[in-house]
């Protein structure tokens, strides 16, 4: 019994080796060999910086103080986490973009707009279309956000 099982092992592990016959049937490589490319379209970097543009809504002007509300930042931490973070992480790309930084790209004006307003910004405007390309055409839910709700998140994403 001991000499079949050992001639099966020896069996198994001349079997396992490469050999320079030709393979036939399915092979998959788990090491990828060649970086993938991606066209511009599919990229986030192909997302144009704008911080002139206000966006499609309600919001047309919104004036910052120069400080951080630390209880609006804290109430808005508190509804970002309820309603953002199955999408948008702060510090990294999930199935939305990261939001740290996020007012070195947008104004504070189209960061209200896509919170209050994400089906009427995915359909017109620019860079709310550009960025559903670059996440592969996952649409910002509308989390029907109050404009009290809207700001207070923004408060917070001044805080990242």
């Amino acid at each position: 019994m001991k000499k079949i099982i050992g001639v099966f092992i020896l069996g198994l592990l001349m079997s396992c080796g490469d050999s320079p016959k030709e393979k036939k049937g399915f092979e998959y490589n788990r090491t990828q060999k060649e970086e993938k490319k991606t066209t511009g379209a599919k990229s986030s970097d192909a997302v144009p910086v704008d911080l002139e543009n206000k966006g499609v809504g309600p919001i047309t002007e919104m004036e910052w103080p120069e400080n951080i509300d630390a209880t609006l930042a804290a109430t808005g931490e508190t509804y970002f986490k309820q309603k953002c973070t199955a999408c948008h992480m702060p510090n990294r790309k999930l199935i939305g973009p990261a939001m740290q930084g996020v007012f070195e790209r947008r104004s504070p004006e189209w960061v209200m707009n896509m919170l209050l307003n994400p089906t009427e910004m995915l359909k017109q405007d620019p860079i709310a279309k550009a960025l559903l390309v670059a996440y592969n055409n996952v649409m910002m839910i509308n989390q029907n956000l109050s404009q009290e709700e809207a700001r207070a998140i923004t408060e917070y994403l001044r805080t990242l």
